[in-house]
């Protein structure tokens, strides 16, 4: 009953966002990571250019294993070891998807090194979210079913379920303004120190925004599945 009641068709928009989303990311990213930038530079150096220019020296870049870009642990900057890690595809690439790619990132270790505070927020939340994630669905699901004999303890089960998940779908908006905010400084770095010229700041602004969307879709997954727990569970009080 709860992979099959009628509040399954909440999570319609947001599965054609999310496939709209992956369209674009992929689309954007096949088409601009064969363009090379007009200086030559590879992400790695790019990287390291905009830490030192932005008077951060503590942050290393590293490579990783695996071309994909679809992986959120793939190309990532990690506030805790202050390590940008890029993926074998990005860290020695001239494309400008890949330069993209590694400036968005140094906004990441941009925002830590000041301080940005939605950052340390969605940081914060991390483990919690972790949690969230994975102990909400199991225990709401067990509510469900203890919920015609045992009313009260599956009521709470699915309370608590509810109450975990809200911690994830925080952080999933939390994630939002991060996000965008790196991408917004990387346009304006690359711009700023001539990196790319302004006819290739457009190709790596389009890959960036793709990128965006993935985020705005995990969000509304995240709403949406949070109203239709709700829902299920309000119709189990009745």
């Amino acid at each position: 009953m709860f992979l099959y009641d009628w509040t399954i068709i909440l999570l319609i928009p947001a599965l054609i966002f999310t496939f709209y989303a992956q369209h674009k990311v992929n689309s954007a990213y096949k088409k601009y990571s064969t363009i090379p930038n007009s200086k030559g530079y590879t992400a790695a150096e790019v990287a390291r250019q905009l830490l030192i220019a932005n008077r951060i020296t503590d942050v290393t870049v590293e490579q990783l294993k695996g071309s994909s870009i679809q992986s959120d642990l793939m190309n990532h900057y990690d506030p805790g070891t202050k390590i940008l890690r890029l993926s074998e595809g990005v860290y020695n690439s001239p494309s400008l998807a890949a330069i993209g790619i590694a400036a968005h990132e140094t906004g990441h270790a941009i925002q830590h090194n000041m301080g940005y505070t939605p950052l340390a927020l969605r940081s914060g939340l991390v483990p919690v979210a972790n949690i969230g994630t994975r102990m909400a669905m199991p225990l709401f699901i067990v509510g469900i079913f203890l919920a015609s004999g045992y009313g009260s303890i599956g009521m709470f089960l699915m309370n608590a379920g509810i109450l975990l998940y809200t911690l994830a779908v925080v952080f999933y908006i939390i994630t939002l303004p991060v996000e965008y905010n790196a991408s917004g400084r990387a346009i304006e770095l690359l711009s700023e120190y001539r990196i790319l010229s302004q006819d290739e700041i457009e190709p790596a602004k389009k890959v960036l925004s793709a990128a965006a969307l993935t985020y705005v879709a995990a969000a509304l997954t995240a709403l949406l599945t949070l109203l239709r727990l709700i829902l299920i569970a309000n119709g189990r009080r009745r």
